[in-house]
């Protein structure tokens, strides 16, 4: 269910493949399952500087991303209660807090990954060669998905993800926290938050500065992980 070369942590969210199309992953199964937690960072919070700063990483992850699992666990305890109950009203009441807050939780538990204080420059091997067939050049697939970025109306995400369909790579923008191979059947690979709380302390609203500066915290290594594990 997950993409283990990407990710090592037992019960993460970080590469839910099975969620294709769902709106909600597993609800039969909401009476046993543990409760989602917050994972931990792969580095401190000031690892990221200059390029992003230790006040925003701290504040998304310790608060906004905690308050994306606080919720979601929640939900999924109110569902599993309308389930018991047979109560289908609240259960479709419930479905846009568990898309929302359960979209918050994977897309956040990626890009914790994506970024690294080792980041930077290019990918290399199969990623790369696959980014130059599907886009012509690194340069442009870079000045495509900062476009894409950049041109979220409101609240959102950039994302390079895989189609299995059609065995490619492709960009993709998603509002608020819906997840991307949820809502598009892409595997997800590379996400950029756009939300103003990722940036804004440092970049105020300039979120093209704030997109220029996240390249250099790229981290090829982990997309490329995810590259390989979904090509299998």
């Amino acid at each position: 269910m997950l993409c283990r070369a990407a990710c090592s942590r037992s019960g993460c969210v970080c590469c839910l493949s099975s969620t294709s199309r769902k709106l909600v992953p597993g609800l039969g199964a909401l009476g046993s399952r543990r409760k989602h937690s917050l994972p931990d960072l792969p580095y401190d919070y000031g690892a990221l500087e200059p390029h992003i700063n230790a006040q925003i990483m701290q504040l998304h992850h310790s608060k906004h991303h905690a308050a994306y699992v606080n919720n979601l666990n929640i939900a999924e305890e109110k569902y599993r209660e309308a389930l018991e109950k047979g109560d289908v009203t609240a259960q479709v009441a419930l479905q846009p807090a568990m898309k929302f807050n359960g979209g918050g939780h994977i897309n956040h538990s990626i890009f914790w990954t994506n970024l690294s204080p080792n980041g930077g420059g290019e990918p290399a091997g199969e990623l790369l060669e696959a980014i130059k067939h599907d886009f012509g050049s690194f340069k442009n697939f870079k000045e495509k998905l900062t476009a894409v970025s950049v041109g979220v109306q409101g609240s959102g995400w950039g994302w390079l993800g895989f189609s299995k369909e059609q065995g490619r790579l492709q960009i993709a923008a998603c509002s608020n926290q819906d997840p991307l191979q949820g809502t598009t059947g892409l595997i997800p690979l590379l996400g950029i938050d756009v939300w103003e709380h990722a940036y804004y302390l440092q970049y105020k609203n300039v979120r093209p500065d704030y997109l220029k500066a996240i390249w250099n915290v790229i981290s090829w290594e982990n997309v490329a992980a995810r590259y390989m594990a979904c090509k299998k």
